[in-house]
């Protein structure tokens, strides 16, 4: 049986990316660009990816919304 070990990353689907950072500036999370401008917002050992709806990375929800979110575990192989 596999077991999932830690959380990777969340992903949030929102409207504007620009007042999202701003948002969790904020609350103290560094903003980080990575693969081809990507935007994250890291807090700790943890990082939340952005999405901008209707730019999403694929892969994704079949019907995405503002405020939507995904997340991302890290498991072990017995």
């Amino acid at each position: 049986m596999l077991k999932i070990t830690h959380l990777d990353h969340l992903v949030l689907t929102v409207k504007d990316i620009d007042i999202s950072v701003a948002f969790y500036q904020k609350l103290g999370m560094k903003k980080q660009i990575f693969l081809g401008g990507r935007v994250a917002l890291q807090f700790g050992q943890q990082k939340i990816n952005l999405h901008q709806l209707g730019k999403e990375f694929e892969p994704k929800a079949k019907q995405v919304q503002a405020g939507s979110a995904d997340l991302c575990f890290i498991k072990t192989v017995p």
